[in-house]
């Protein structure tokens, strides 16, 4: 038994416990999350990469008739998104503001989103893989309906529709995938899986992974299931759009990696055509929606569904470069949206707007402000330095080794970083240059907290920029060669 990994479920929800007992909500909140991140790196830098597979193992039986049981484990893949989870959690806590209404509540909630998607990474198990991450579900549905802003009671309610029914149409396909197995093989543990898959036992239909695309693709974000997630992004409190869109989101694609590459590449390979019409509509019919928003929380909400489409892209390659590349774009971009939404949310404390047409040279009075979200926007569109621009390379090469019918997707994707390069000079531009509007002449520059919220993100990014066999290494030793 692990108890580190136990400790990154079990402590953000004893904190949880704490603040409900009257504990002081930030500085408990704030302190578990620091504590949880030198797990999580203890965790990381103590995994076997020689031995490779699933390590800190925990198991308790649940139903052992019908092959549930709680189990928690860890291989590469699981120890970078942890890692990820991690960071944001306490970047989220840092610059998590006191709020005038259930303050505690509000820190609790954090709290629970960042335990549901440990768990949902660390589970063995589908079925609580699928659990822990309706668990975190929940608490952010109640942070866009409290304490959003705008039209949040909207936002909050299309996201809960659109996730209630992607959850329940994965739900169905998990179902359906039980019992597609033979009687007497019939498990939900991940690693029965892939050896009843291996040995030819297991033969799920192509309809199975039509279903598992379109539930684990509607929770992140895919094209045409995507229109929940800007408005719900622009809408939530800064802290919970990082936690959600950094992190959370992610569990789709975690999702896919886990279950439909090892146990659907027969069906992956025969619907790739339907998956890349889709990845095309990311990229290019969101991208062009996304030049044309005037907000710049708009702007970044939009942005974040987009490159989902990359992330896909290197699904779709159904090779070991392109998964590779995926993997590693997940945890860069987790951390580039988390660092834009956190001074998103400094922009909005200091100005109350984020209308381009009210704002303008930010830059001379907020420099540091200015520096740190020109490194998020730099990262976002992929410049060379940042994870980002290593993921999307490896997600090109990949994609082109792949044959000639994906050549079209490469070209779209080429031509998306020319959008995304539109769409993100055009909002720095917009907010930090030009003449200083006269109201804003007395804007007070970001906060030590904040700004080093943001740094805690931003400097891991070009670790692996420079160095991305720092992710590689690790994610390589759970993906399918």
């Amino acid at each position: 038994m692990s108890l580190l990994l136990i400790l990154t479920i079990v402590l953000p929800l004893a904190a949880s416990l704490l603040i409900m007992a009257g504990a002081d909500p930030r500085r408990t909140s704030l302190g578990a999350a620091v504590v949880n991140l030198a797990l999580s790196l203890a965790l990381f830098f103590g995994y076997d990469r020689t031995a490779g597979g699933w390590q800190f193992v925990s198991e308790w039986k649940i139903l052992p008739k019908l092959g549930i049981d709680m189990t928690l484990g860890a291989d590469g893949l699981t120890l970078v998104m942890i890692l990820l989870a991690t960071l944001v959690t306490v970047s989220a806590l840092w610059v998590a503001p006191k709020v005038e209404k259930y303050n505690g509540l509000y820190h609790v909630s954090l709290l629970f989103i960042s335990a549901g998607v440990i768990g949902a990474f660390a589970s063995l198990d589908v079925l609580f893989l699928y659990s822990f991450h309706e668990l975190a579900l929940i608490p952010t549905f109640l942070m866009i309906g409290i304490w959003g802003t705008g039209d949040r009671q909207a936002a909050a309610w299309k996201a809960t529709i659109y996730l209630g029914l992607g959850s329940f149409i994965l739900l169905i396909g998990l179902i359906a995938l039980y019992i597609s197995i033979p009687a007497g093989h019939r498990t939900l543990d991940l690693r029965q899986l892939d050896q009843l898959a291996a040995s030819g036992v297991l033969h799920p239909s192509a309809l199975i992974y039509l279903i598992l695309l379109v539930g684990f693709g509607s929770l992140v974000s895919l094209f045409p299931f995507h229109s929940w997630a800007p408005g719900a992004y622009a809408c939530a409190p800064a802290p919970a759009a990082m936690l959600h869109a950094g992190v959370l989101k992610k569990f789709g694609l975690y999702g896919l990696i886990r279950i439909a590459l090892p146990l659907f590449p027969d069906a992956m390979q025969e619907l790739n055509g339907l998956l890349l019409l889709l990845v095309i509509g990311n990229i290019l019919y969101i991208g062009y929606v996304t030049v044309s928003q005037k907000r710049l929380d708009w702007t970044i909400g939009y942005s974040s569904v987009m490159h989902m489409g990359y992330i896909f892209l290197g699904l779709a390659s159904l090779n070991l470069i392109g998964v590779s590349g995926a993997a590693l774009l997940m945890f860069a971009h987790g951390l580039s949206v988390a660092a834009a939404f956190a001074l998103c949310g400094e922009i909005r404390r200091r100005t109350g707007t984020l209308e381009y047409s009210e704002l303008g040279g930010l830059a001379r009075t907020a420099p540091v402000l200015g520096l740190l979200f020109g490194f998020a926007a730099m990262a976002s569109l992929g410049l060379p330095g940042f994870a980002n621009f290593a993921g999307e390379v490896l997600v090109f090469f990949g994609a082109t080794a792949s044959g000639p019918a994906m050549i079209l997707p490469v070209v779209v994707g080429v031509w998306g970083v020319v959008i995304s390069a539109i769409y993100m000079l055009r909002a720095y531009r917009n907010v930090f240059w030009g003449p200083v509007i006269p109201r804003w002449e007395s804007v007070a520059d970001i906060g030590s907290g904040a700004k080093w919220a943001v740094i805690l993100l931003l400097l891991p990014l070009m670790i692996a920029g420079f160095y991305p066999q720092f992710i590689l290494k690790m994610a390589g030793t759970a993906l399918p060669h």
